[in-house]
C-alpha cells in the first residue's frame, strides 16, 4: 500500500518494516484518505445527496448516505497495542482475531520478548484494520516522548493500552501521552484467568479492585477515564471480549465517518435554509402557492402537506426511509411538530396564537369594517406561512440527523 501524498514518501512511515506488507496512513488525514482510495466517487455521491435533497427526495437522500457509509467503510485503520514487555501484547493480538497462537499467521508468543519491530496484523472480523504490535516499552529503555516519537503514535487511529499484574506508571504516562495527543484509547488488563485462580477475593470483588486501581492511577494524574476491560488471552469469547469487540466495531464506524458525515450535515443544513430563503422570497412575491400547487393559500392544512412534500417529509416519503432503514415509520415521526395542523399548533405557541379562533375573527372583522386594513391581511398571512415553514425545515433537519446516525451506527457497516 503506497501512499500518494508526497510528504509520505521522504522517509518509511514506520522503523524496520520489512517484514510486513502493512504501511500506517496518516489519521490527520482521514477525510483526504478515503478521497484517494475512492477516485472520484465519493464527491460525486455527496453531489447526489445533497441535489436529491434540495428537490425533496428524501429516499435518494438515505440511498446516497448508504452508499457514502460503504465506500468510507473501506478506510484503513490502524491501531496501535502498547504496554510493558510481558504484559501479553502479542497473546491479546491472537485472542482478539479469534486465532490459536500455533496458526501460521497468529502474532508470535513467548516468555521472553519476542515483539522486536512493529508488527501489522490483519483479522476477517476487522476489515480493512491493522492491528500493530508495538515493541514494549519496558524493553526499550527510553522516555515516552522518545518512544512516542520513535514508534510514530501520530499515524495511528486507536490506541490500545495492554497491562496485567499491575497498572504501572509506563502505562499512565503512555495514556497521559495519548490524551494530549487528542487521540481515542482503551486500557485492557489481560490474564484475568491467573488474576482468579489466584487471588483469594470473590470474582466480583477482584473485577471491581482491578477497575478501582487503574481510574485512581489515572485520575492521580489527570487522565480522563477510558473504556477498560478486563478480559483472558485463552478466553477469547469470555469476559469483556465481547464488549470490547462491539465498542471496537463502533469506534471504527466514527473514525471512518465521523468527519466526512459531519461535514455532510452541515453541507444539508445550509441546503435547507437556502430553501427556506427561496421559499420565503416566494411567500412574500404571492406565487409560492402556483409553484406547490396549492389551490387555496388560506387552507393551512392543505399547505401544510404541500410544504412537507416539498422537503420529502410527506408521509409517503417517510414511509419509504423508514422501509429502506429497516424500521417503523413512527420513529422518524415521533419528534415531528409537521406532521398535522394539530401538532404544528400544539408544538409551536406562536402558530397557535396566529390561528386561534379570536386571531381569525378579529381579522375578519377588520376587513370588514374597511379597505385600509386589506394590507394586513395578506402580510399576516404570510407570517403563518413562513411560520410553518420554519417548523417543517426544522423537521427535515432533525430527520437528516438521525437518518445519518442511524446509517453510521447499523451493524453492517
Amino acid at each position: 500500500m503506497k501512499p500518494s501524498h508526497k510528504s509520505w514518501e521522504a522517509e518509511p512511515l514506520l522503523p524496520n518494516m520489512a517484514e510486513t506488507p502493512y504501511a500506517p496512513l496518516n489519521s490527520s488525514f482521514g477525510f483526504a484518505t478515503s478521497y484517494q482510495t475512492t477516485g472520484s466517487v465519493l464527491p460525486k455521491v455527496s453531489w447526489t445527496v445533497e441535489k436529491a435533497l434540495n428537490e425533496g427526495k428524501l429516499l435518494d437522500v438515505v440511498y446516497g448516505i448508504k452508499e457514502i457509509v460503504a465506500i468510507l467503510s473501506q478506510t484503513p485503520v490502524n491501531i496501535a497495542l502498547t504496554g510493558d514487555s510481558g504484559n501479553g501484547l502479542s497473546s491479546f493480538i491472537n485472542a482478539l482475531r479469534i486465532i490459536g497462537h500455533e496458526e501460521d499467521d497468529s502474532a508470535p508468543t513467548g516468555v521472553v520478548r519476542t515483539t522486536q519491530t512493529p508488527a501489522g496484523y490483519s483479522s476477517p472480523h476487522f476489515p480493512n484494520v491493522v492491528l500493530w504490535d508495538l515493541p514494549g516499552l519496558g524493553a526499550t529503555a527510553q522516555t515516552i516522548e522518545n518512544y512516542s516519537e520513535e514508534m510514530k503514535f501520530n499515524l495511528y487511529d486507536l490506541f490500545i493500552i495492554i497491562a496485567s499484574e499491575q497498572f504501572s506508571s509506563n502505562h499512565v504516562n503512555l495514556a497521559k501521552a495519548i490524551q494530549r495527543m487528542g487521540k481515542r484509547f482503551y486500557i485492557v488488563w489481560t490474564k484475568l484467568d491467573r488474576d482468579l485462580s489466584q487471588c483469594v477475593l470473590s470474582e466480583i470483588r477482584l473485577l471491581q479492585s482491578i477497575q478501582e486501581n487503574i481510574q485512581q492511577s489515572l485520575q492521580k494524574e489527570r487522565v480522563n477515564i477510558p473504556p477498560i476491560f478486563l478480559v483472558s488471552n485463552l478466553d477469547p469469547l469470555l469476559h469483556d471480549f465481547p464488549k470490547l469487540r462491539d465498542m471496537l466495531h463502533k469506534d471504527l464506524s466514527n473514525i471512518r465517518c465521523c468527519g466526512p458525515l459531519n461535514a455532510l450535515s452541515g453541507t444539508c443544513e445550509k441546503i435547507i435554509d437556502d430553501k427556506v430563503a427561496c421559499l420565503k422570497e416566494r411567500i412574500d412575491n404571492g406565487c409560492w402557492g402556483n409553484s406547490l400547487c396549492v389551490r387555496d393559500n388560506d387552507d393551512m392544512e392543505e399547505c401544510l402537506k404541500a410544504f412537507r412534500l416539498e422537503f420529502g417529509v410527506d408521509d409517503e416519503s417517510l414511509q419509504q426511509v423508514a422501509q429502506s432503514m429497516g424500521t417503523v415509520v413512527q420513529e422518524y415521526k415521533v419528534d415531528m411538530k409537521s406532521q398535522t395542523l394539530y401538532t404544528v399548533r400544539r408544538g409551536d405557541w406562536k402558530l397557535r396564537l396566529m390561528t386561534c379562533v379570536i386571531m381569525n375573527a378579529l381579522f375578519r372583522g377588520l376587513k370588514r369594517l374597511h379597505r385600509c386594513f386589506f394590507c394586513c391581511i395578506p402580510c399576516f398571512r404570510h407570517m403563518k406561512l413562513k411560520r410553518m415553514l420554519l417548523l417543517v425545515s426544522q423537521d427535515t433537519k432533525t430527520i437528516v440527523k438521525k437518518t445519518l446516525k442511524d446509517i453510521i451506527s447499523s451493524p453492517q457497516i
